[in-house]
């Protein structure tokens, strides 16, 4: 398998679809209820009681993926979150404003979209405005839809772009002076754990995932470097949060590279971020109860919050 997501070979195809088809194949669990956190109809909040009904149970703040993209809702993560309340947590599975082609932001080099492209990946500044604003809406929103939740442990956990965002928000007191996102002190967190998170923004332009999300997220080159020291977890570290990743070995939609850059960063920081590597496992068994990739992550979840 090459090490760049554009050119893997025909067998590592078959298996990234067959893993995306089983983990698409369940259908979406409805949640118990569902809060705002904002005007907008994409600023809302599923909540997931502990199956247990157990009272002061960890919660986990879930960030869907999907490259930021609109088609890409939180409804492709429900049965994610409802795995996570059989295991006895209390979780909040949360949705965002995504990018489309209803919108300004254009892709570099192009007047139009070409014929059958994916929509342009995140809106800026409204993905990140929206993540700060429910993170920071969490705790009162939770202690009235989940009165067994402890907010007072509470684990962020993300996939993919969902995963970058689960980054972003536990390094928000981190970000530069100025920033409308900045915390004054670190956010109350149990910890993150990372599913095949966009990490480290250097390596994912580099190895192009996603077609380009990171760049279109951003707004396009133009503003790239600017935005970039307010989005990218990469440069914003040490955070002194415990942050974990999984990662599949074989996963060619965010490669392991990504991780491992992201990782290699906090070492020169300073600060030691866990791994944890899977064999045989691409992009999707992390987020699908039928594999045994996700009681890994959720075994991940119980060694922060417990």
């Amino acid at each position: 398998m090459s090490d760049s997501p554009g050119f893997p070979d025909s067998a590592a195809r078959d298996r990234d679809e067959a893993e995306s088809a089983s983990a698409f194949a369940h259908p979406p669990v409805a949640p118990d209820a569902t809060a705002a956190y904002g005007d907008h109809p994409d600023q809302v909040v599923d909540f997931y009681a502990p199956r247990d009904g157990r009272t002061a149970a960890p919660l986990v703040v879930l960030l869907h993926g999907g490259a930021w993209r609109a088609p890409y809702d939180r409804a492709h993560v429900s049965p994610l979150a409802d795995f996570l309340a059989r295991r006895g947590f209390a979780v909040a599975n949360v949705e965002y404003r995504r990018g489309g082609d209803d919108i300004p932001q254009q892709r570099d080099g192009e007047e139009e979209p070409a014929p059958g492209a994916d929509p342009v990946a995140g809106r800026w500044p409204e993905t990140f405005d929206d993540v700060a604003a429910a993170l920071d809406a969490m705790p009162v929103l939770a202690a009235r839809e989940l009165p067994g939740a402890d907010a007072r442990r509470t684990v962020v956990t993300g996939h993919s772009a969902g995963g970058h965002l689960a980054l972003w928000a536990a390094a928000r007191h981190v970000l530069p002076e100025g920033s409308p996102w900045r915390l004054p002190a670190p956010p109350p967190l149990r910890g993150v754990v990372a599913l095949a998170p966009i990490a480290d923004f250097a390596a994912a332009v580099r190895l192009e995932v996603c077609g380009g999300a990171v760049t279109q997220l951003l707004g396009g080159e133009a503003g790239f470097a600017d935005r970039a020291a307010h989005a990218d977890p990469g440069v914003l570290l040490p955070t002194g949060i415990a942050t974990a990743i999984v990662q599949g070995v074989d996963d060619i939609v965010v490669p392991q590279a990504v991780s491992e850059a992201y990782v290699d960063a906090a070492a020169q920081a300073g600060e030691t971020v866990g791994l944890t590597l899977l064999g045989g496992v691409g992009h999707f068994p992390l987020i699908d109860p039928a594999a045994d990739a996700c009681a890994v992550v959720a075994e991940e979840i119980t060694q922060l919050a417990w």
